[in-house]
């Protein structure tokens, strides 16, 4: 018998597995793939290299080229030391609010996504719709890259992915790309009053943390006010650092955690270039005290950003769907760009706000909730 679950349903059900980025997202999928089956629809699994979380994706409609792509993540971050007013794995629903961990980023879309299935299926699709949910996208978009490959091996290429991050139903046509890194300083211990014969990590590491307020100041000076995301600048952000052993001691090890959002008009890699050039000159100057000195610098995550496109037909789309005319970006990353690169036109656009997103008690409102149904439906419809 196929399983029946109303959008709220099938989201109450979606959050019930507290699919945290550190842990494994296998309950879900296992579910969802019971789901789809259920329907007639056979499902790809895509596990990652340790075999404990995994992507989902299905094809639904005949098996030709230029469908869409319904994409969403199934990871949800961390509710370890917020204040939350409920259980955060169980929705309720107050003021008009539904209330739970992913209710708005972005189990919600999931939800409507996969409640759509039976009347995708009734109905005679001339189009294909393709439903991708991938793992690991709050920690950098780490799940999507092998689906990504895997769609364009095994499934007709889709035209148009619309990824269905909280955007107040808006069609967004552009994000900030995102970069982060792990810099680990090793210096030479030596006493305070000695210290020209040592080499403090902390000392070094705070020559690169002042490179990043370097950029930024240059950044903000040349910025365009009209480009329309907020702030209008690429930020250079230090968020986390340890270090040193005492105070009458040169620090032998000092980390730090940074990361750069990058205007899509913007190179990237030239900016990543550029840190990496500063933190080469900052270890010659410390190696030509102490040769064993060294600086690590390891790539976390790397997202691109979305570039808005010229008669983009994701844009069309979404524009037809929603009726929204107005220009939107944001500066917040998701799987799109990846998307775009890969060749399919590309919009972001989801029911509920990322101001909620990340929050203790986050919610999307029932009337942005049913909005994102009522585009499920309007798509479906679209392309019968």
């Amino acid at each position: 018998m196929p399983m029946q679950f109303t959008p709220f349903e099938m989201m109450a059900k979606l959050i019930s597995f507290p699919t945290v980025s550190s842990e494994t997202n296998l309950p879900l999928v296992e579910f969802v793939e019971e789901y789809l089956k259920s329907w007639g629809v056979e499902p790809q699994i895509i596990y990652n290299e340790t075999g404990d979380k995994a992507n989902i994706y299905a094809h639904i409609g005949p098996m030709i080229e230029g469908g869409v792509i319904l994409s969403g993540h199934t990871d949800v971050v961390p509710v370890e030391g917020q204040d939350w007013d409920s259980d955060p794995w169980t929705v309720i629903e107050k003021d008009g609010k539904y209330f739970g961990r992913g209710t708005c980023d972005m189990k919600g879309f999931d939800a409507l996504a996969l409640a759509a299935v039976p009347q995708m299926m009734a109905a005679e699709l001339k189009h294909p719709i393709q439903i991708a949910l991938s793992y690991d996208e709050e920690v950098g978009c780490e799940g999507v890259i092998p689906m990504i490959d895997a769609l364009a091996e095994k499934m007709p290429k889709a035209a148009i992915c619309i990824v269905g991050e909280p955007s107040m139903m808006k069609t967004v046509t552009g994000h900030k790309g995102g970069h982060g890194f792990l810099t680990e300083v090793e210096g030479f211990e030596i006493h305070a009053s000695l210290v020209h014969k040592g080499v403090s990590a902390i000392m070094a590491a705070a020559t690169l943390v002042e490179w990043h307020n370097e950029q930024m100041d240059h950044a903000i000076a040349n910025s365009d006010p009209e480009c329309g995301f907020e702030p209008p600048f690429t930020t250079y952000h230090v968020g986390m650092i340890s270090g040193g052993t005492a105070g009458n001691i040169t620090a032998k090890n000092c980390s730090f955690v940074n990361d750069f959002r990058v205007l899509p008009t913007e190179d990237a890699d030239e900016i990543c270039d550029r840190y990496l050039a500063k933190v080469a000159q900052v270890e010659a100057r410390m190696q030509a005290v102490i040769p064993t000195t060294r600086i690590k610098v390891t790539r976390g995550f790397g997202v691109p950003g979305l570039k808005p496109e010229d008669n983009g037909a994701a844009e069309a789309l979404a524009r037809l769907l929603t009726g929204d005319n107005s220009d939107n970006v944001v500066s917040y990353g998701t799987e799109a760009g990846h998307f775009q690169n890969a060749g399919f036109s590309t919009v972001v656009c989801g029911p509920g706000s990322v101001e909620q997103a990340h929050q203790a008690n986050e919610f999307v409102s029932v009337a942005q909730f049913n909005s994102g149904a009522k585009f499920i439906q309007d798509l479906i419809k679209h392309l019968s």
